[in-house]
């Protein structure tokens, strides 16, 4: 990489962190807790975040930020659906949302109303990785279909969480997974990591992540 290359890059992410930052006091302000969902493609976060919805409705009120890189909003429907504010991105083709594009999602929801806002990113385990939106954590879905190297694979996306869910656990006894050998490679990425083997569609493991997101909200309204 050339020195103007660098010097161009360095900017475009100082200017990103900066209105991240000042997105992040936007959900200060309002006394909600953000969490950015990252993922591949068909690991299930849009799965997750209904079931999320329906387990905590009755006592959070929730709103959905979804990345799309094409100008779909079949995620955001099904989320509005399920009687919760969504607002969808298209990112233009970009593999990533960014600090601005997460600052005009803000500005179409109800902020002042939300205990809890979940971002849907774009389905990557590269670009997202790179990206400060502003929000509380980083969570990561890895899919128990997509194999037991990823953490090997894409170090950067998990140097930076806060949580990491492991989806579809119900196929573990059909795929060859080695979860032993795949948290060995979060741990030495991540040491301490809290992690949450789910199966969302069946409820397993959902109780654990729900307290979980429970016990940031509670402690967001208390800061």
């Amino acid at each position: 990489m050339s020195p103007e290359r660098v010097t161009i890059v360095e900017k475009i992410m100082d200017a990103n962190d900066q209105i991240a930052a000042l997105n992040r006091a936007r959900f200060d302000r309002a006394g909600v807790f953000a969490v950015n969902l990252m993922a591949s493609p068909g690991a299930g976060k849009t799965t997750l975040i209904l079931e999320t919805i329906h387990r905590l409705a009755p006592r959070l009120r929730i709103g959905v930020i979804e990345g799309d890189t094409a100008p779909v909003t079949i995620d955001a429907d099904k989320v509005t659906a399920a009687g919760m504010p969504a607002v969808q991105i298209n990112t233009g083709g970009d593999c990533h949302l960014d600090g601005m594009m997460m600052s005009r999602g803000m500005d179409q929801l109800p902020l002042e109303s939300l205990d809890l806002v979940i971002v849907e990113n774009v389905g990557n385990l590269i670009c997202p990785a790179a990206f400060n939106l502003g929000t509380h954590a980083n969570v990561l879905i890895a899919s128990i279909p997509e194999g037991d190297d990823k953490p090997y694979k894409y170090p950067n996306i998990y140097r930076g969480l806060q949580a990491l869910i492991v989806s579809k656990t119900d196929l573990l006894p059909y795929i060859q997974f080695n979860m032993d050998y795949f948290l060995k490679g979060v741990e030495a990425l991540n040491p301490g990591l809290v992690h949450f083997p789910v199966a969302a569609l069946r409820g397993d493991g959902m109780d654990a992540w729900i307290q979980w997101l429970q016990e940031q909200v509670a402690a967001k309204k208390k800061a």
